[in-house]
């Protein structure tokens, strides 16, 4: 990626700040679109060091007009922005349409006229799946999402397929499934229930598992997914395709929370029951077979649970104050 332009939308999130300080050591010409709207995970101190390293356009994806300003000269864009809330996106649809649905198309048509060569990989979830009807999940998998975000999502990411096979805007889309790391977001379960699960611990709060606490779940560390996002990035046999991500040591969330509790002195976990709202869209076990990108590129998660929720907590235990 050595002097090609990038841009990153939600680059001051979590993984598109940990994408921008790999792309900054690549050499890459770097350039973040961020609302830096507090529900939506942006922060300044995510690049910290390498904030002068980089080009900050402060605008949203919703606004035409600022994908209009910064799409033309990209080699690169890097599609993260996105409303990540389940709960948020029942409570308002229309902003997590806006969001995850249109202003996709509104990108995906100022790249039509403004820029028709440049590369793109789309970050979508593996809750367009729903509740699984069979384990692991892979792409031919029906859809049944359970919320509103998995609606939006899936139009999102059919759009960038639309837009590569009609206008040969070579576009390539990775689900992505519970994602964690330094620079997550930890104030609330806005992005993934690990991130408030680490707060708790830092409080000296004890974690609450819902249910019986049985449910499994796989977890990729970010830069095994900044290595998958650079991969479809530069593999052109990814133009065009859908491809799932997952980890090859899921658990259960008991499990996940006796093993996060280990990781600081004192910490507890309690079973509680299912909230009423969450228990309504809860998918109960859920892990992804990412066995078509690997069979593909080669990619294998490098990074375990244990060894990377390590890494995890040793960051956020410096730097907590700036994710609070």
């Amino acid at each position: 990626m050595k002097d090609r332009n990038v841009l990153i939308t939600g680059g001051l999130g979590f993984i598109g700040s940990n994408l921008a300080r790999r792309l900054v050591l690549q050499g890459a010409n770097v350039t973040i679109l961020d609302s830096m709207i507090p529900e939506y995970g942006g922060n300044l101190h995510n690049l910290g060091e390498l904030e002068d390293q980089v080009k900050i356009d402060f605008a949203d994806v919703r606004e035409s007009e600022a994908m209009q300003r910064v799409i033309p000269e990209q080699d690169f864009l890097f599609n993260l922005a996105g409303q990540t809330s389940h709960l948020d996106s029942m409570e308002n649809p229309f902003t997590d349409l806006d969001i995850n649905a249109k202003a996709q198309l509104s990108i995906l048509e100022s790249c039509r006229t403004h820029n028709p060569g440049i590369r793109i990989v789309f970050a979508s979830t593996r809750q367009i799946y729903g509740r699984p009807q069979y384990l692991p999940v892979d792409e031919k998998h029906p859809w049944h999402p359970v919320d509103v975000n998995g609606v939006n999502k899936m139009a999102g990411e059919w759009y960038h397929i639309v837009y590569n096979d009609v206008y040969g805007i070579r576009s390539s889309v990775l689900r992505l499934t519970n994602t964690y790391g330094p620079r997550m977001r930890i104030k609330d379960a806005r992005q993934t229930f690990l991130g408030i699960w680490i707060r708790n611990l830092l409080e000296g709060t004890p974690i609450q598992v819902y249910g019986d606490g049985m449910q499994r779940r796989d977890y990729n560390f970010v830069e095994d997914v900044v290595d998958a996002l650079l991969i479809a990035a530069q593999e052109t046999k990814a133009d065009g395709k859908i491809f799932n991500l997952g980890a090859s040591d899921p658990i259960t969330l008991e499990e996940t929370a006796k093993l996060m509790c280990g990781k600081v002195e004192g910490a507890t976990f309690r079973k509680v029951p299912f909230p009423e709202n969450r228990k309504a869209i809860d998918v109960g076990d859920f892990i992804c077979s990412y066995q078509a990108f690997r069979n593909k590129f080669g990619w294998e998660p490098k990074v375990s649970f244990d060894e990377g929720i390590a890494k995890t907590i040793e960051y956020f235990q410096s730097e907590f104050s700036h994710y609070v």
